[in-house]
């Protein structure tokens, strides 16, 4: 059985272990829990009520969070002609084609790789290198697109993607321990918007089944579930 620190013991006595809270409560413990000397993430996971193993019932989509993440994103465009400077434009930190070269050589210091769909033939070399990292560009994510200005504005706004991992759970980042409580509930409830609209028609029985927030470093505080059945 792990052994946790006395910080984390002390952080776990900030919330009652069988409680289930509502939203907001949760994110103000899961704040006056944080202890670490750095600005902890806050994080969401749920567990749902599907088979992933079965096509029909695979949870994913992505979600602009209306508070920003508080992480800055490094975008890369792979994209030619007009789409070049519209991704400019956009704010991309990087955009062009030479950087398929770069990535085949290595280089990968990016978060977020956007292309348009007449270069998708050209990365798709690149499947074994990318695809692990979770940096392959899907249609489904929004990373596919023409629209390669709406899709970096958004990016960089704070959009996330979630997919359902096979035990059934989806887990996010929904912000910082420094943002304002207002600012992690409106993400949360984003997000969890987005969950419950991404309910598979093939799933039966209980959607949402459990919820939790915690901190990087911090214990997880149960959420009521009640609004999302």
């Amino acid at each position: 059985m792990r052994a946790h620190g006395k910080k984390y013991e002390a952080a776990a006595k900030k919330r009652e272990l069988a409680t289930a809270y509502q939203a907001r409560k949760a994110i103000e413990v899961v704040k006056e829990a944080a202890f670490a000397k750095f600005d902890e993430t806050v994080e969401v996971a749920v567990r749902l009520g599907v088979d992933p193993r079965h096509a029909d019932q695979v949870v994913r989509g992505t979600v602009v969070l209306p508070a920003g993440t508080g992480k800055a994103v490094r975008v890369l465009v792979i994209a030619a002609g007009d789409k070049v400077k519209e991704a400019e434009e956009a704010g991309a930190d990087f955009v062009g084609t030479e950087f398929l070269q770069k990535i085949k050589d290595g280089w990968l210091d990016f978060d977020v790789l956007i292309a348009t769909p007449d270069q998708m033939g050209q990365l798709g070399a690149l499947g074994r290198v990318l695809g692990p990292r979770g940096l392959m560009p899907n249609p489904k994510a929004g990373t596919v697109t023409f629209n390669v200005g709406n899709a970096v504005r958004e990016t960089k706004a704070g959009k996330i993607e979630f997919r359902v991992d096979k035990s059934g759970n989806v887990h996010a980042a929904i912000g910082k321990v420094s943002f304002p409580i207002e600012a992690l509930e409106t993400n949360f409830n984003a997000f969890m918007d987005q969950i419950v609209r991404a309910k598979p028609t093939a799933a039966k029985g209980v959607y949402v089944r459990n919820v939790a927030v915690s901190s990087t470093m911090g214990p997880g505080v149960t959420v009521d579930t009640t609004p999302y059945r």
